[in-house]
């Protein structure tokens, strides 16, 4: 026996019109829409490593010298490393600490809420927020004659600057720093804590586990990666950072930044200006190696927010 099949027996989901097939796009096209990217790297990534690889082997006739890298050496250059490391290694894991608390603080607000918006919003800016406008807000807010410290001084009658002017020193990078090294946590590690799931907390008390026992053995083994994955990239933020210290630090090469461009432009050391090439050639290991570390870690990371 066979049936009629009428449009009044079909039922209305059936009558419905099927969504179109997705758009294939074609590989030459792909690679097209990659261009301009690929034109960026190559041009303020590639570009740039590579007359800093070839500066740091020749010397200023361009005859082949290790005289340059030997310069890594110097006591100079070695403290000047050793303060970049210090002072990335001290913002990196102040901001990861504070960032992470923001997040964890961020779990209560309702996710499309005011609040979530307002912080990310406010985090996206504040990240990016560097050079002489953050160097200004901080002579203004925290320096010898700043809002902040006459406030201080005239309320307490302690003066904050009192036998150094710290603020224009290494120790006043740190607070600098971590004005935008805060904001960057939370925009790297936000997702990262929201894709924990009510689901294994619900499991866990189900089970008798405890709210401790929960993070001991399920939330922190879980954001770990993705923790050490933010903490990198803030180190590395913080060691390639150069405007905001050129402008507060206005004497004196305390960072390799500064130290590059001491090397370049200082009167003092005439006819070494391709040490400025080894010093960059050892930013760009530190930093490499750190950004292989951020994506190895990102990578594994990125299977439990699936």
């Amino acid at each position: 026996m066979t049936f009629a099949i009428t449009a009044e027996r079909v039922p209305a989901a059936a009558q419905a019109p099927s969504p179109p097939p997705p758009r294939r796009v074609r590989p030459g096209l792909a690679v097209l829409g990659l261009a301009p990217f690929a034109a960026y790297v190559f041009v303020f990534l590639l570009v740039p490593t590579t007359i800093a690889l070839g500066t740091a082997f020749f010397d200023g006739d361009g005859a082949f010298t290790l005289e340059n890298i030997a310069g890594l050496l110097e006591p100079t250059v070695l403290r000047a490393f050793g303060s970049s490391l210090w002072l990335s290694a001290v913002t990196a894991a102040v901001g990861a600490v504070v960032g992470a608390l923001a997040c964890y603080a961020l779990l209560g607000a309702p996710e499309g809420g005011r609040i979530r918006i307002a912080v990310d919003a406010a985090s996206s800016v504040l990240a990016q927020f560097g050079g002489v406008m953050l160097a200004f807000a901080f002579i203004a807010t925290l320096g010898a004659q700043g809002l902040v410290t006459r406030l201080i001084l005239d309320a307490t009658g302690i003066d904050i600057h009192e036998g150094r002017n710290w603020l224009y020193a290494l120790p006043g990078l740190v607070p600098t720093y971590l004005y935008f090294q805060v904001p960057l946590m939370i925009i790297t590690f936000l997702p990262a804590m929201a894709a924990l799931r009510p689901t294994w907390a619900e499991a866990n008390l189900t089970l008798g586990g405890t709210r401790l026992g929960f993070w001991r053995f399920i939330g922190i083994p879980v954001l770990a990666p993705a923790f050490l994955a933010s903490l990198l990239l803030l180190f590395a933020n913080a060691f390639s950072s150069y405007a905001t210290a050129a402008a507060l630090a206005s004497q004196g090469s305390q960072i390799v930044p500064l130290q590059i461009r001491a090397a370049l432009t200082s009167e003092t050391v005439l006819g070494r200006e391709n040490l400025a090439g080894a010093l960059a050639l050892g930013m760009i290991v530190i930093v490499a190696a750190c950004m292989w570390g951020y994506s190895a870690i990102e990578s594994r990371a990125a299977r439990w927010r699936r």
